[in-house]
């Protein structure tokens, strides 16, 4: 993970109006700086992610919260890429394991169809990070629903349609 100096720097120069909060646009450069080139509504999700105080925006603490996770989700895919600059199907499935997420075959492999970008089984680490932000954010929304802490929730359609709305990328 960079030092907090360095994420710091980082923050504050994409924070160009010194407000001390990022939004979407401003995270996408950030991210673009480190090579990393995201759509406008997976920033927004990264953004809903972290957002602690639910203000739409990004603070730095939030943005050391994103980076943590991002750090862990890129280690996981290092570990498995083998210098091939992207994941097979398999290794995927590797990697989302290594960064704590467990899933059944189905829904891995409906989740996989859903990220890759060009259909061909393989996943750059952009398209992987993308596919973990969408995992974690359905877990801390099940989560959220999961009151017992068993595993399950029930859901009426209204709260249903919320969470599709809230996981969208």
């Amino acid at each position: 993970m960079a030092t907090e100096e360095r994420l710091k720097a980082w923050f504050e120069s994409v924070d160009v109006q010194g407000t001390g909060q990022i939004n979407a646009f401003d995270l996408k450069k950030a991210l673009a700086a480190g090579n990393l080139h995201f759509s406008d509504s997976i920033a927004q999700q990264m953004i809903r992610m972290h957002d602690a105080d639910r203000n739409g925006i990004m603070s730095f603490a939030e943005f050391v919260a994103l980076n943590k996770f991002l750090s862990n989700v890129q280690n996981a895919y290092i570990v498995v890429e083998r210098g091939r600059g992207f994941l097979p199907l398999n290794d995927v499935y590797e990697a989302l394991t290594m960064t704590g997420y467990a899933l059944d075959q189905p829904a891995f492999y409906t989740l996989c169809e859903s990220f890759d970008e060009t259909k061909k089984g393989m996943f750059r680490l952009d398209d992987f990070i993308s596919l973990c932000i969408f995992v974690q954010s359905a877990r801390n929304l099940f989560t959220s629903y999961d009151t017992t802490g068993q595993g399950r929730v029930s859901l009426d359609f209204n709260q249903f349609v919320y969470c599709a709305a809230s996981c969208r990328i």
